[in-house]
Order: C-alpha cells, then sequence, then structure tokens
C-alpha cells in the first residue's frame, strides 16, 4: 500500500474504506438521540418538544462543528480532528449517560457528541474523499456518506436492544467506550495527506469561467443559495427520521418496531446512495438533487394516508431509497461549480446547511405535535419545505442550462482532462 501512488490508487480505495468505517462509527452520536427520545422524555418529565432539544443540539454542534472540523483537516491533515472527534463521543456519550437533569443531557449531546464528536467523522472526510479521487469522484462520495446511513441502519437496533437489556444510561456507557476502542486505531490509517494539489490547480484554471461565476452568480449567492436549500431538504427529511420511534409508540407499535422502521429507512439509504453517486457521474449533481428531492416529496405524501405497521414498514423502507441521495449531491455540486482548493470551507459550510435542517426539522416536528397532538401537520410541513427545495434546484438547473454546464459529464470530462493521469 503506497500513499505516493496517489489519487484513484489502491491506497486511496483502502483509504475511502476506512473513512467509511469511521463516518459509521461516529454516525452513533446522530442516531443514537432519537431512540433515546421516549425514554428521556420518561425519564425526565417533559413534552415532546422539549425531550427533541438534544437531537436538535446535537445536529447544530454537528453543523458549526463540521466548518471548525474542516479547517482543522486543511491545516494539519484529516487524522488530527478524527482523532479528536473520536476522544469527544467517548467522553459525551459516557457523560450523557450519567446526566441527572435535561440540560446536562443536551449539553452532552450538543457540545461533547455534537460539535466535537460526530463533527468529525462527517465533512472533513467527505472533503478528504474528495481530494483523492477524479474519474471516480461522485461514486467515492457516495461510497465515504454512506456511512452515515449505515450508521443509522446498524445503530438504531443495536441501541434499542442494549437499553432494553440493561437500560439506557448503560447502554450509553457502552457506545463511549466502544467509540475510544475502535476509532483511535483507524484515525492513524488517515495519515497520510492528500496527493500532491498541481493537478487540482490546473483543475481550477481548467474551468476558471466556471468557478468565477458559477451558474452566473456570485460564489456567494451560489454558496447561499445551495445553504436554503440544504435547510429545506433536510427539515423535510427529519420528520421521520428523528420521529418515527416516537410515531410508532403513539401508534401503539412500541419503540422497538419504530427502530426497526428507521434501520430499514437508514438501510435503504445507503443503497440510495450508492445508486445516486452512479447516477451523479452521468448526469451531475443538480440534476441527482432534483431527482432525489422530488422523490423524497412523494414518500413524505405516502406518510399521510397509511399508519398501518406494515404500510409503515414499507414508506419507510421507500423513503429511505428516494433520499439517500439527496446530501451527497451537495458535495458534488460544491466540487463542480467551486474551486477545488475551496473544497473543505464550501463543502463543510453546505453540509452545515443541511444538519442545521435537520436539527430545525427535529425540533419543529416535535413542537408541531405538542400543538396539535399528532404528526400530521408535521408531515404537512415537511412537505412544505420540500416543495422551496424543488423550486430553487430547478432555479439553478434553469441557469445551468442555459450556460451548458454543470448537467453531466462536460465539466467533470473537462476536469479529468486536466487532472488524471493517463
Amino acid at each position: 500500500m503506497n500513499p505516493a501512488a496517489g489519487a484513484e490508487s489502491p491506497y486511496a480505495w483502502w483509504r475511502l474504506l476506512t473513512s467509511l468505517a469511521l463516518m459509521t462509527l461516529g454516525g452513533v452520536g446522530m442516531y443514537s438521540v432519537t431512540v433515546v427520545l421516549p425514554r428521556i422524555q420518561a425519564e425526565f418529565g417533559v413534552a415532546r418538544g422539549d425531550a427533541s432539544l438534544p437531537y436538535t443540539l446535537t445536529m447544530v454542534g454537528f453543523g458549526i462543528g463540521g466548518i471548525l472540523m474542516g479547517r482543522l483537516s486543511d491545516r494539519f491533515g484529516v487524522m488530527v480532528p478524527v482523532i479528536g472527534g473520536a476522544i469527544g463521543l467517548g467522553l459525551g456519550f459516557i457523560a450523557a449517560g450519567a446526566a441527572t437533569t435535561l440540560w446536562q443531557f443536551s449539553l452532552a449531546q450538543g457540545l461533547l457528541i455534537g460539535l466535537l464528536g460526530t463533527s468529525a467523522t462527517f465533512a472533513p472526510l467527505v472533503a478528504d474523499t474528495s481530494r483523492w479521487f477524479t474519474r471516480r469522484r461522485g461514486i467515492a462520495l457516495a461510497i465515504c456518506m454512506s456511512g452515515n446511513y449505515l450508521a443509522g441502519a446498524v445503530w438504531p437496533p443495536v441501541t434499542q436492544h442494549f437499553i432494553d437489556a440493561s437500560g439506557w444510561r448503560e447502554a450509553y456507557t457502552f457506545i463511549g467506550v466502544l467509540c475510544l476502542l475502535t476509532m483511535l486505531p483507524l484515525a492513524l490509517v488517515l495519515r497520510p495527506r492528500p496527493p500532491a494539489l498541481e493537478p487540482e490547480r490546473a483543475e481550477a484554471t481548467a474551468i476558471a469561467p466556471v468557478v468565477d461565476r458559477p451558474l452566473g452568480l456570485s460564489p456567494g449567492a451560489l454558496q447561499a443559495l445551495l445553504c436554503v436549500a440544504g435547510v429545506s431538504c433536510c427539515v423535510a427529511m427529519s420528520m421521520p427520521q428523528v420521529h418515527i420511534v416516537a410515531y410508532c409508540t403513539d401508534l401503539g407499535f412500541g419503540a422497538a418496531r419504530g427502530a426497526e422502521m428507521l434501520s430499514v429507512m437508514l438501510g435503504m439509504g445507503v443503497a440510495s446512495r450508492l445508486i445516486s453517486g452512479w447516477i451523479s457521474d452521468r448526469i451531475g449533481g443538480l440534476r441527482t438533487l432534483l431527482l432525489g428531492s422530488v422523490l423524497q416529496g412523494v414518500a413524505l405524501l405516502m406518510f399521510l394516508p397509511f399508519d398501518g405497521l406494515v404500510p409503515l414498514y414499507l414508506i419507510s423502507g421507500m423513503f429511505g431509497l428516494f433520499q439517500g441521495g439527496i446530501v451527497p449531491s451537495y458535495a458534488l455540486i460544491v466540487r463542480e461549480h467551486f474551486a477545488p482548493m475551496q473544497a473543505g470551507v464550501r463543502v463543510g459550510t453546505v453540509l452545515m446547511a443541511t444538519l442545521m435542517g435537520m436539527a430545525l426539522g427535529g425540533w419543529m416536528s416535535g413542537a408541531i405535535f405538542d400543538l396539535t397532538g399528532s404528526y400530521h401537520a408535521a408531515f404537512l410541513n415537511g412537505i412544505g419545505f420540500n416543495l422551496l427545495n424543488i423550486a430553487i434546484v430547478l432555479f439553478l438547473l434553469g441557469r445551468a442550462r442555459a450556460r451548458g454546464v454543470g448537467l453531466g459529464r462536460r465539466t467533470q470530462g473537462m476536469v479529468n482532462t486536466v487532472s488524471t493521469p493517463v
């Protein structure tokens, strides 16, 4: 295994698999809190909206931490933030398991697990992966980001099992110790820095007209639109992901069935991300984003008329299959329309917006439930935000079509011409 082999080398693929494992382990910080939500509500005697606060703070910390960890990665290499993230996750879960008040639990989730922990295993790993691949960047990013959904497929049933067997506090302590023991050794694989930047400088020169005025907009304007789109699609996405366990509990099916549905949803999301990665290498990031957003809206609509056990399993799987490719599309759009040297900060900022959307949507759905007594209005709220996302993507696609950029292999092919060794 020779790191000097550079982009698309055997080491690059080995590094990608390590990043996938780290993202899967680190993703426990995002998904365990959704499983424990009914227990937190019961133990601390709070309303559903208040019990959703730890998830919201986790996602806010996750998003802000992504930019912070991205800057650390740019300066010191990705291994440094990943080591810090492993320590943050370990200490965070142990501290949360010992919390005696909701605020103590929320702070452990937001600061240690979100800001310092899980954030180090998301945006920095995505940006780092984009620097090790050229021709297969779309599928490589999809594989890397599948770790986030693989975590969602693995951790909810595992967490629920330990909660049922030993209690949520013991489950949290176990997870904290496991993160420390597994993530620290894996982080050492990421020590080599990305390949020399000369090919990326050539790439930036080749697509300079695209980068200076991406889609005919200023870079700041395009970044802002992508961030608004990221917030809106993930407000919609968060409704089933955050509240499916509580929703099943309210319907009388039990938390274990809800955890299984979440696992099915996110397991199908893994397949969705891989399929979408393959598609995005052929039709571009914007079209892939539109496809995922439209299909996500269809799945959200299906939750409204059906609330039986079997239909909910089927719709959960359909929802995961439809929306799994949405978030990776943003990373690819950034790489298609911005200079490669800006990848870390730009990708981190857009991914932060998607996480802010998850945080806002998780809290908003709980608050709407408290106001209305059901999740019907919360699903309608998600559908409304999904329509906003579709509108923004259609606007950007119109500008891209008028300029003939970013709609498939054209930009990527131009990049490969200057940056991919034959």
